[in-house]
């Protein structure tokens, strides 16, 4: 998955600590008067020796302070949220700020034990993140390990069905409702995706598939999907519901009486979608039902990416 975040810059004061973290090891200096020291700097801020080098530690500390982030500072961190910023403490003393994963912030304590965990997703660099010591998450984040903990758009919870035949009118409008239904599963809408679908449809702006220009030139702050790819993408988000029409011959997609895309997409993120009948219309040749979908980006549930009121003709 082409990785769609700003990424560290090494300078040659810092360049040891980015290499030691591809190498799945955290490095920070000590200096002759044996005083740790980080961040990386050229000179120790306590005795001001500039006699520094660079050692191998275990990484491990203690969590001393965390908060939880629920709006992205940017938008290419929307698939994160909600993100549990937190500042760590090194058993040799030092503060290094970073994000913790594979926890429930319900569960988090300052002071208790944490340890490293090296996100090798970048590509070009390796990010240091935590988890608390007894967590189960892998102490490497990969793209495969990424696959692992997404959950499949295939995968659909499982709910009780209603049966509703489409011939007791009464009972099919009775669906009608304000409520929405459970999420689906969610889906990652790659850089690669984008592409593909940009191949496919002939739309290559570079808003779309041009990350480099994107960074610097678009106010989105990074590539976005198309929106027509957010509602082509809805027929693999599979939205669960809890009853199913029965008693028709034919079914067909009959159009859209809106559809809108209020929210970009950006590269990177997560999509999940729920939905609810709007309304329903008995006409000569059948039953009208309106379906109002709602796409959102993962962590920003109260506004919807796409909306899409879809009529399904049933005859």
């Amino acid at each position: 998955m082409t990785w769609n975040k700003p990424l560290p810059q090494p300078t040659p004061t810092s360049a040891p600590y980015w290499e030691g973290l591809k190498a799945h090891e955290v490095r920070i200096q000590q200096c002759d008067q044996g005083h740790w020291v980080f961040f990386p700097r050229i000179h120790c801020p306590v005795c001001a020796s500039r006699e520094l080098a660079w050692r191998k530690i275990s990484g491990e500390g203690t969590l001393y302070t965390f908060t939880v982030a629920r709006i992205p500072t940017m938008p290419e961190f929307t698939d994160e949220m909600p993100q549990i910023l937190a500042v760590v403490k090194f058993d040799e003393g030092p503060h290094i700020n970073t994000t913790i994963v594979g926890a429930d912030p319900a569960t988090l304590k300052v002071g208790q034990r944490v340890r490293p965990v090296f996100d090798d997703r970048p590509g070009t660099a390796t990010l240091l993140r935590y988890t608390p010591v007894e967590s189960a998450h892998p102490g490497v984040i990969d793209d495969a390990a990424d696959a692992k903990v997404m959950p499949a758009a295939e995968t659909v919870p499982a709910v009780a069905v209603r049966k509703i035949d489409i011939k007791n009118i009464d009972a099919v409008r009775a669906l009608v409702s304000d409520s929405f239904s459970a999420w689906s599963p969610e889906l990652a809408v790659t850089q690669e995706l984008i592409n593909e679908f940009a191949a496919l449809s002939g739309d290559d702006y570079w808003i779309h598939t041009d990350p480099e220009r994107s960074r610097k030139e678009s106010p989105f702050g990074g590539t976005i999907a198309h929106g027509m790819l957010i509602q082509v993408l809805l027929g693999r988000l599979r939205i669960p519901q809890d009853y199913e029409i029965t008693g028709f011959n034919n079914m067909v997609n009959y159009g859209s009486d809106r559809l809108r895309f209020p929210v970009p997409v950006p590269a990177g993120c997560r999509i999940h979608a729920r939905s609810r009948v709007k309304s329903v219309e008995q006409v000569k040749s059948g039953v009208k039902l309106m379906m109002e979908i709602n796409v959102h980006v993962v962590g920003q549930d109260d506004r919807p990416c796409a909306i899409n009121d879809m009529i399904i003709m049933y005859m």
